[in-house]
C-alpha cells in the first residue's frame, strides 16, 4: 500500500467520524448537562491518548516536561476543552444539530481573521470576500432565509456557536507556538483542564448520577471527537505527499453529518441549510485558493 493512499484512508476515516459527532452531541445532551459531557468526554479522551502514546511508545515523554510545559496545557486545556466545549454544547442545546454544526464549520475564516492581529498576517483581498461568504451563509442559516427579519431560532445559541469558533481558531493560533508532540500536546491539555471541569460541575451542582445513555455518548465523544479521530488525521498529514490532496476531504464531513442529522435525529433539513452551508464551504474553497495562490 503506498503512502498516499494509506493518507487517503487515515483521513476518509477521520472524516466519516467527524460527521457522526453532531448527531451523537445532540443525543448525549438529552441525558447530560454541557459540563457533566465535557467532563466525562474529556476522562474518555485522556484515556485513549494515553493508550496511543503507549502504543507509540511515547509516553516516557512524560517525565521529561518541564514546569512551562506544565503552564502551556493550563492554559490551552482552559480554553479547549473547559470553556469552548462548554461553550460548544450550550450552543447545540439551543439550536437544531444542522444549525449549530453549520455555523461551527466557519472556525476557519474567524482563525484568518484572528490571524491577522495575533500572527501579524496581511489581510488580502480573499480574506474579506472568504469571510463573506462565510458570515453571509451563518446568517442565511441562522434566520432560515429570513435575512431581513434577522430571528432566530436561538439567539444565544447563534452567539455561543460564533464565540466557539473564536475559541477553537485562537487555541490552534496559541498551538502554533507549541513544539511539543502534538498528541502528548493534547493528552497533557486534557489532564489540566478534568481538575477545571470538576471544579466548575461541583460549584454548579452537577455531579450527580447520570443516565447510562448519557456516559456511553460521552464515551463516543471523547473517543472519536476528541480523540482518536484527532491522531487520524495527523497520521493523514505524516503519509500525504501533498496536503491539499486530503484537505478537500473535509469538505465532505458537514454534508454526511446533515444526513446523519436527517435520519438519526429527524430533524428537517431546511433549504436554507443548505445554501448557507454551500456559501461557507464556498469561503473556505476560495481561502485555500488564496494560500495556494501564495504559497
Amino acid at each position: 500500500m503506498s503512502s498516499q493512499t494509506k493518507a487517503y484512508l487515515f483521513a476518509l476515516s477521520a472524516v466519516l467520524l467527524w460527521s457522526t459527532v453532531a448527531t451523537a452531541f445532540k443525543l448525549t445532551l438529552q441525558y447530560l448537562t454541557p459540563a457533566q459531557l465535557v467532563l466525562l468526554s474529556s476522562i474518555a479522551s485522556v484515556l485513549v491518548l494515553g493508550v496511543i502514546l503507549v502504543v507509540q511508545g511515547k509516553l516516557n515523554q512524560l517525565k521529561s516536561l518541564t514546569i512551562q510545559d506544565w503552564k502551556a496545557s493550563l492554559l490551552l486545556g482552559a480554553i479547549n476543552p473547559t470553556i469552548y466545549y462548554l461553550v460548544l454544547f450550550q450552543a447545540y442545546a439551543l439550536l437544531p444539530a444542522q444549525e449549530a454544526q453549520a455555523i461551527n464549520y466557519s472556525w476557519a475564516i474567524t482563525m484568518t481573521l484572528l490571524a491577522i492581529p495575533l500572527l501579524k498576517q496581511k489581510l488580502r483581498w480573499q480574506d474579506v470576500v472568504a469571510a463573506a461568504f462565510c458570515y453571509l451563509g451563518v446568517l442565511v442559516i441562522a434566520t432560515h432565509g429570513q435575512l431581513m427579519d434577522l430571528k432566530f431560532s436561538s439567539t444565544l445559541g447563534v452567539v455561543l456557536a460564533l464565540v466557539s469558533t473564536v475559541l477553537w481558531a485562537l487555541y490552534w493560533i496559541l498551538n502554533t507556538r507549541d513544539r511539543r508532540d502534538p498528541v502528548m500536546g493534547l493528552l497533557l491539555n486534557f489532564l489540566c483542564a478534568i481538575p477545571l471541569i470538576l471544579l466548575y460541575c461541583l460549584v454548579t451542582g452537577e455531579l450527580k448520577p447520570m443516565a447510562w445513555q448519557g456516559v456511553a455518548g460521552s464515551i463516543y465523544i471523547g473517543i472519536f471527537e476528541m480523540g482518536l479521530t484527532f491522531v487520524l488525521w495527523l497520521s493523514a498529514m505524516k503519509y500525504t505527499t501533498s496536503t491539499a490532496k486530503i484537505s478537500n476531504l473535509i469538505f465532505i464531513s458537514p454534508f454526511l453529518s446533515l444526513v446523519l442529522i436527517y435520519f438519526i435525529l429527524g430533524e428537517k433539513i431546511l433549504p436554507t441549510t443548505f445554501i448557507g452551508l454551500g456559501l461557507i464551504i464556498g469561503g473556505l474553497v476560495l481561502q485555500q485558493w488564496k494560500k495556494r495562490l501564495s504559497s
